[in-house]
């Protein structure tokens, strides 16, 4: 997503000559380009695929937009596992339009993850629920810390349901490190993404990540967090920046490989 206005081929050819040696890839993409033929762009350009997003919205009330959300997921977790990554990230959903319980939806989330956790797990693949910043609770995701996330996590094994932990919208959360340790003790990091907070946030607000280095978080800092707690998985850069996407995309993808390396290696 950082580089959408790059074609697949060209991403992977990309990743191949940066040395980038995975990819986070998007539903709407793979599925116009066709998954199997995804699936084996990727596998022969020597790439992983490190997640697939995005799974969710889960919480609409009624049973046909329940049912329909239920198998849009499954479809998700079948494209997963043909692509060859073991995460789904799942973005919860927001409230039902006229309602105002939070609550209410949470617990939508917690079934439809008793029925999605099996068949996830049936095919190789974890969900992980990613926490968003609180600005988006309404409309995109009603669980909004990392606590929240861990609580419904909690409720299910650990290799069917953990959490994505995600910079750009847990980095204001002085919670956040404790419960990074607390999920990590219980082998539920699933994905660990990268975005800065740069202000003041464009009209929408939805593409505001920033470039690595060029806001608020420290990155180092959130890297130590997630390696104290045990996790050695990807780190993906995930970057929703009309800025970035008005460049050459295999430009802003070398531009991030070196603000990687300057501001989470380094």
């Amino acid at each position: 997503m950082t580089v959408r206005q790059l074609s697949l081929p060209e991403l992977a050819d990309a990743c191949v000559r940066l040395g980038v040696p995975g990819v986070g890839l998007w539903r709407e993409p793979v599925q116009s380009y066709g998954v199997e033929a995804t699936a084996k762009l990727v596998r022969d350009a020597g790439l992983t695929v490190t997640t697939l997003c995005r799974g969710g919205f889960l919480t609409a009330a009624g049973p046909g937009e329940r049912a329909a959300a239920l198998a849009d997921n499954r479809r998700a977790i079948d494209e997963a596992a043909a692509l060859g990554t073991d995460t789904l990230v799942l973005v919860s959903g927001g409230l039902p339009p006229g309602s105002k319980d939070l609550r209410a939806a949470r617990e939508r989330i917690a079934d439809a993850f008793a029925e999605l956790g099996p068949y996830a797990e049936e095919h190789g693949v974890r969900l992980a629920i990613e926490p968003l910043h609180p600005m988006f609770a309404s409309d995109r995701c009603v669980v909004s810390t990392l606590a929240q996330a861990l609580d419904l996590a909690e409720r299910f094994p650990a290799h069917q349901v953990g959490v994505a932990v995600d910079t750009y919208h847990l980095w204001w959360d002085d919670r956040a490190p404790e419960q990074i340790a607390r999920a990590g003790a219980a082998g539920r990091i699933h994905t660990f993404q990268l975005a800065d907070w740069t202000t003041p946030l464009p009209e929408g607000v939805l593409n505001g990540r920033g470039q690595i280095g060029d806001g608020s978080v420290d990155m180092r800092e959130w890297k130590g967090y997630v390696e104290a707690a045990g996790y050695t998985g990807p780190i993906e850069v995930e970057l929703f920046n009309e800025g970035l996407w008005a460049r050459d995309g295999r430009e802003v993808l070398a531009e991030t490989a070196q603000r990687f390396v300057a501001h989470v290696i380094r």
